[in-house]
């Protein structure tokens, strides 16, 4: 018994760890190992499942077009075009060398061939004749006074009265009359008088009135028939 020698038995515990490094690194490795699976499943566990269509986006919606305010349309005129001329084209922009200044067709009283336009002149309106015309005149002149008459004719187409206005810068009216026919109204003012017709007179017949001043001028300041001046003074 003496003689047989005994198998040394592994030592345990940290000493064994210790004598025996592989062990720590199979240890290491395996821990790495789990790790790398870990932070796999995490990273499938985010990324998006095959086949997945990424959510879409909110498309931003069109901003509306202002329309445009369409103006109405207003009718142009549309000149008619210039009648063609002789040795003038209708496609040409100017005159012919021809129509220069000094030349018979630059003259605008000169017609195309030389020969002078007539021009009109403005037309007037002829004056309108009076119904009843009155004529001033001395009958008769005496010491302190005179007669005088203001003749009258109807040129309308129909009978008509009068009224016939004298005024003198002084004197005094004795009276008034007309001779055939019926009298009239006499009206006296501080400048003279106003004799209104008692009668009509025909067309193209005639009436005098005759009148007697003292002290007055032979002739009036004023002589009107229905406001229309006499002739004579």
């Amino acid at each position: 018994m003496s003689g047989m020698r005994r198998v040394p038995r592994p030592p345990h515990g940290p000493v064994a760890i210790a004598t025996s490094p592989w062990i720590v690194v199979g240890a290491g490795v395996v821990v790495m190992v789990v790790l790398l699976i870990v932070a796999l499943g995490a990273y499938r566990g985010r990324s998006p499942a095959p086949g997945a269509q990424p959510p879409a986006l909110p498309v931003p919606t069109a901003l509306p077009v202002p329309t445009a305010v369409v103006a109405p349309s207003v009718p142009t005129s549309v000149p008619s075009p210039a009648p063609v001329l002789p040795g003038i084209s209708g496609r040409a922009s100017g005159l012919p060398p021809s129509a220069t200044a000094g030349s018979p067709s630059a003259d605008p009283t000169v017609g195309p061939i030389g020969k002078p336009t007539a021009t009109r002149s403005p037309s007037r309106a002829a004056p309108v004749q009076p119904a009843m015309t009155g004529r001033y005149r001395v009958v008769q002149s005496f010491d302190g006074g005179f007669i005088g008459e203001v003749a009258m004719v109807n040129t309308s187409v129909r009978s008509r009265g009068w009224t016939v206005r004298l005024e003198f810068s002084g004197g005094r009216l004795v009276t008034a009359w007309v001779e055939g026919v019926p009298q009239g109204t006499v009206r006296q003012s501080d400048d003279g008088f106003t004799y209104v017709s008692g009668v009509e007179v025909s067309p193209g017949g005639s009436v005098s009135l005759r009148f007697h001043m003292e002290r007055a001028p032979s002739t009036p300041r004023e002589c009107t028939v229905d406001g229309v001046r006499c002739n004579g003074l």
